[in-house]
């Protein structure tokens, strides 16, 4: 049977951070077309890109709090199970720049 991005906590958290740097990248491509819009006069075009950016924004919000809860269970599991280092799969340690209860 295939391994999906969701077979164990860890996989979840690394597919949850690349949707992030998707959503960061999308971001980006749509300040720039916003940039263009404002500069060409197309108020329109450029109104529905500012509603894009805010639900971009809005979606790596949600993401990143998925992320600190999925590295959170991490952490349970880990503990539970009395694991000190990486886990078996060659996971990285949990990430230093999510605290505990995010």
């Amino acid at each position: 049977m295939p391994e999906t991005p969701f077979d164990n906590v860890e996989a979840a958290h690394e597919y949850v951070g690349l949707l992030m740097e998707t959503v960061r990248q999308a971001r980006d491509e749509v300040t720039q077309d916003l940039e263009q819009a404002q500069a060409s006069g197309a108020s329109r075009q450029a109104e529905a890109l500012q509603l894009v950016a805010w639900k971009l924004e809005r979606l790596e919000a949600q993401l990143a709090s998925s992320r600190r809860l999925l590295n959170d269970l991490r952490r349970l599991r880990r503990l539970l199970l009395g694991e000190d280092g990486p886990s078996p799969t060659g996971t990285p340690p949990d990430d230093p720049e999510e605290p505990w209860g995010g």
